[in-house]
């Protein structure tokens, strides 16, 4: 049972980091360069 409640909970922690990611990236910001594009020299397309 213990076993089942910490799937459950690791499961909902993935869904929330997938859904802030999702967010970001229609916000234009990029995992690469965090949409500062002096760091990437331009490449995250802003």
């Amino acid at each position: 049972m213990g076993t089942v409640i910490v799937l459950i909970i690791l499961a909902g922690i993935v869904v929330f980091v997938i859904r802030g990611m999702i967010r970001d990236k229609k916000k234009g910001k990029s995992l690469q360069c965090g949409g500062d594009c002096t760091h990437c020299g331009g490449h995250c397309g802003h």
